[in-house]
């Protein structure tokens, strides 16, 4: 069926709700971060309904997981038939058809080409710590530079990459030891929080002229770890030459190049691979989030000639598990043949509409992304970050039947499933302007 707009026919939190919040309260961990009270109960497409039966119009996509929407019929009956021959059977130590179908398909997209290596894993942070740990081991050096903003995972080597919050990091010391960190794209961590394109190769000049002078040898550095466009950091998308720049620095000090396209990848920004947007050639990619369409599963792409490490050197029970494998095969057919394009025209029709908003409201700072990864960030006077506008901006966007998420300091994301239409485009703008104009006032 389609639907032309949310339904609330129980302000949220209904009843249900608040019955099922009470008994998650009582066991889950409260480490989740829950930024407003919704109990999904099933979704279709871009759509959701929570357990009181209110539907909402889905622009975070599961934190840009569901690439093909909720419950995609093709990905369903993948799941459905490679279920019913072969749920478990650990690639570590068996092989199965689909493990391999599916490291033959990513091999042949990997951005920049040649031949490829996969490892399989169950999410993002796991895809990390295996490109962390290959990098070391190729290089035989310690050393990482990561960036300010960057968010990698929660497990620890994956959390000492990360620097995009204080409270990720906070109790868990010691961390794992040689990890750089240095700005992204300088212009998003000046005083404004906001991307100008003056900053140009500021920050890529600092890894020579200032890490490499007073901190470290180069001849000590294994990887520079980047994601093409920061997700947890704001959705800053780096000027034109960046990533350019970055690899040439790498290449001239034999250092790797990791592209964390964990959030990015798998045809949310208009192509296959955000940082095919800037023609550079990553040695290592990680990817996870939207590549199954909800199953769990990471990826590791390496190099070839990289990945040469001994039985026993990495392993995972379940990365590869052959029914997320059989999803993932479905999920990338779909988004070469249809949803790949789609994303990139509704993203261009996203952006345009949410830009003519800022003439409207001042506290529209900035409208930034590429394809469906498109951010806005909300500020106050002398555009400073304005946080309590954006929680308050989300909160009412719930209540009017739309869910989406923040990003950065005051970011809104917008990361709708890549089969959104231009109707709903046009209703997650107008829902968001008509939350914007009420909490502001």
């Amino acid at each position: 069926m389609s639907y032309t707009s949310p339904q609330i026919i129980a302000p949220p939190p209904g009843p249900q709700a608040q019955s099922w919040i009470h008994r998650d309260d009582r066991y889950i961990s409260p480490s989740y971060t829950r930024p407003y009270p919704c109990v999904v109960e099933r979704g279709e497409g871009v759509w959701v309904w929570d357990v009181d039966g209110n539907r909402y119009l889905d622009c975070s996509a599961g934190l840009a997981v569901c690439s093909t929407g909720h419950c995609h019929p093709e990905v369903v009956q993948a799941i459905r038939d490679q279920a019913e021959k072969l749920i478990h059977m650990s690639g570590t130590d068996f092989y199965y058809p689909a493990q391999i179908e599916l490291a033959e398909t990513l091999a042949r997209l990997a951005p920049g080409g040649g031949p490829r290596r996969v490892f399989f894993s169950n999410s993002g942070a796991e895809a990390i710590e295996c490109a962390f740990k290959l990098a070391r081991y190729a290089t035989g050096r310690q050393k990482i530079i990561a960036f300010y903003g960057g968010f990698h995972g929660r497990t620890l080597g994956a959390l000492s990459l990360t620097a995009s919050k204080p409270i990720h990091r906070k109790g868990f010391a010691p961390l794992v030891p040689g990890v750089l960190h240095i700005p992204y794209a300088n212009c998003y961590h000046c005083a404004y929080n906001l991307v100008y394109p003056s900053c140009k190769y500021a920050c890529v000049s600092f890894i020579e002229d200032t890490l490499f002078r007073y901190e470290t040898s180069p001849e000590e550095v294994a990887a520079i770890l980047v994601e093409p466009i920061q997700g947890e950091g704001g959705y800053v998308v780096p000027p034109p030459e960046y990533h350019q720049a970055l690899k040439e620095v790498a290449d001239r000090h034999g250092i790797l190049l990791i592209a964390d396209e964990v959030q990015c990848g798998i045809g949310r920004t208009g192509t296959m691979f955000a940082i095919e947007h800037w023609g550079v050639s990553p040695d290592i990619v990680a990817v996870a989030k939207g590549i199954a369409s909800g199953m769990p599963l990471g990826v590791t792409l390496a190099r070839q000639d990289l990945m040469t490490w001994p039985p026993g050197a990495h392993a995972s029970t379940f990365g590869g598990n052959p029914v997320s494998c059989a999803a993932a095969l479905a999920t990338i057919r779909l988004v070469q043949n249809r949803y790949m394009d789609n994303a990139k025209q509704m993203g261009e029709r996203l952006m345009a509409g949410l830009k003519t908003l800022m003439s409207r409201h001042a506290c529209i700072g900035d409208v930034r992304g590429k394809g469906l990864m498109v951010g806005v960030e909300l500020v106050r006077d002398e555009r400073r970050p304005d946080p309590d506008l954006t929680q308050r901006v989300i909160e009412r966007c719930f209540q009017k039947g739309m869910l989406i998420l923040t990003c950065g300091k005051s970011t809104i994301r917008f990361m709708p499933p890549l089969i959104i239409e231009p109707a709903e485009i046009d209703l997650a703008i107008h829902i968001f302007e008509a939350a914007l104009s009420e909490c502001k006032s």
